[in-house]
């Protein structure tokens, strides 16, 4: 007696072990959002300004799709195009104004960074660590600077090694790790006084992890001198730093010594208090 043939299921035994092994998306999963954030991620500090190809390579994307979002962008404003190559705009800063603003830290350090700013009429910064740059979060400016006084989130980026806020936040990293960020950073002197012959620099930062803070004089820039103290979480791990910045023909490094950083110390011990009392 003849069987007749038992119906097979549609969906093959192949595409069953995809669906088993294959991590399950939600249903509301955007693909065509998830791109854009991984083209704009795709930029960084060793690749600020690409092609289209490049885009395509570092963002894992077809040049086809890579292309229309970054035409998108550009459209929007959060991508600038030169001929071949493309660069994110500082418009793009927008999309972390939301995040940093919640932020704990922020919303604990501004009546602080106030506080010390009016104390000396000079401007006082909050940055963290990212890679081989810090990137400024907060900063309140001089108030002669504004007809109102108020914080302004700066977003800017500048080399760690020769920032103040830098090399307190280098101090407290593991040794490993600081190799790995001095060997990616471009050490080179930016005045006559920066220090940035690789052994004299791990000494420098080895200091600041010892006393405490960074005073840096001429460094950065002729003129400009900024004393930074480490700001540190409820779990001991060095989270940021705050600086305060002054003319070097105004206030002379002993007066730095002496005056500012007793006061910048106190304002980032009241800080970590707050942070550590808040971490529950």
């Amino acid at each position: 007696m003849a069987t007749t043939p038992r119906k097979v299921n549609a969906k093959s035994t192949t595409e069953t072990a995809a669906d088993t092994s294959a991590p399950r998306r939600s249903d509301a999963y955007v693909e065509s959002f998830a791109k854009g954030l991984t083209v704009i991620r795709s930029f960084g500090p060793q690749h600020r300004r690409m092609t289209l190809s490049e885009v395509a390579m570092r963002s894992g994307l077809t040049r086809a799709a890579a292309r229309r979002i970054l035409l998108t962008l550009l459209e929007l404003g959060y991508v600038a195009q030169d001929g071949r190559s493309f660069t994110l705009t500082p418009r793009i800063l927008d999309l972390g104004y939301s995040y940093l603003s919640s932020m704990p830290l922020s919303t604990m350090a501004q009546p602080v960074m106030v506080e010390l700013g009016n104390r000396f009429n000079h401007s006082v910064s909050v940055a963290a660590l990212d890679g081989s740059e810090v990137v400024y979060l907060l900063r309140v400016p001089k108030r002669n600077l504004l007809n109102t006084p108020g914080i302004s989130l700066a977003g800017m980026r500048l080399p760690a090694y020769v920032s103040s806020m830098g090399r307190v936040m280098l101090a407290a990293l593991p040794a490993d790790e600081l190799k790995r960020v001095l060997d990616a950073s471009d050490l080179r002197a930016l005045t006559p006084k920066t220090v940035y012959q690789r052994a004299a620099l791990e000494e420098e930062i080895r200091k600041c992890g010892r006393q405490g803070y960074s005073l840096i004089v001429d460094e950065m820039e002729e003129g400009l001198s900024a004393v930074a103290a480490p700001i540190i979480d409820a779990g001991g791990r060095t989270i940021a730093a705050m600086n305060i910045a002054f003319n070097t023909g105004a206030v002379k490094r002993q007066e730095l010594l002496n005056t500012v950083l007793p006061e910048l110390r106190q304002a980032v011990a009241r800080l970590n208090s707050i942070l550590s009392l808040n971490a529950g």
